[in-house]
């Protein structure tokens, strides 16, 4: 299968605005780009989120992370990605930058910021976070538009953010690899036999609340006469769907079941379209 290759025109971006894209808040956005509209340079995730009840779409694993660690903030009460720009305004910024607006094929493309973050903190209650890799920032046009970016939130009055590498814990990065490197595609998984695992593990989870989660899919194998590492496969396979969250800079091997905290079945039937 060829790699999707991202395109761009005014029908398209007429037609996206017709739709809904960069609009709503909470359950009812629709982020401007979603995981099949462009190619990515890395792994993208479709991940549902407990704070806003909806799938977010994220285009690597960087952003993944940074998602993970927004939703366990306390403070956060809805997080927006893909978020659009005003395409007037980044033109403006551009000209009195004097530098050019991004373009795809002649036609000038919709500037968009990874995170818009809606916060309970009174000196924040809103603010926005890029997310780039360290070594984009060695490209002078990735600088350019950071530059244009950065201009645009300021006439907002919105902070503005840029996460790396070196701000995400490397604890949150051995459990990305650990729950999205084990098992390929998570969205190829059936969801009925994903809320049937969902509903086991939430029975064993309550009634086994001190002890360590590898533990309990060890005495979970054991009890069922299953192949070792079964219970252990099954239990990473809902942590990646987000059926289960938890604190993701906390190391896997340390979780006990109270760190684990279940998302509602019902969610997960109506967002999956799974019968009850």
């Amino acid at each position: 299968m060829s790699k999707k290759q991202y395109w761009n025109s005014e029908a398209k971006n007429e037609r996206w605005i017709k739709e809904g894209r960069g609009q709503g808040t909470g359950s009812s956005y629709k982020p401007w780009l979603t995981v099949r509209d462009v190619p990515s340079e890395g792994r993208s995730h479709r991940v549902f989120g407990h704070l806003t009840h909806r799938t977010h779409h994220l285009l690597s694993d960087l952003e993944l992370a940074t998602f993970l660690l927004l939703q366990w903030r306390p403070s956060v009460t809805d997080i927006r990605e893909q978020f659009p720009l005003d395409r007037h305004l980044t033109r403006d910024i551009c000209e009195r930058l004097g530098v050019k607006h991004p373009s795809y094929k002649g036609v000038d493309q919709y500037m968009s910021s990874d995170y818009v973050v809606d916060s309970k903190e009174k000196d924040s209650p809103r603010f926005v976070i890029q997310v780039k890799s360290k070594e984009s920032f060695t490209s002078p046009r990735t600088i350019e538009k950071l530059q244009i970016e950065r201009c645009y939130w300021r006439e907002k009055g919105t902070p503005f953010f840029l996460v790396t590498e070196n701000q995400i814990p490397r604890t949150v990065f051995e459990n990305l690899n650990l729950l999205y490197n084990h098992n390929g595609n998570h969205d190829l998984s059936d969801p009925s036999e994903l809320l049937f695992q969902f509903e086991l593990f939430l029975e064993q989870l309550k009634t086994n609340r001190n002890a360590r989660v590898i533990d309990l899919c060890i005495h979970i194998d054991s009890t069922y006469d299953q192949d070792p590492g079964e219970s252990l496969y099954q239990i990473k396979r809902l942590l990646a769907q987000r059926y289960f969250h938890f604190d993701i800079s906390k190391p896997f091997t340390e979780l006990r079941c109270s760190d684990l905290n279940a998302e509602s079945v019902d969610l997960f039937r109506e967002e999956q379209c799974v019968p009850g």
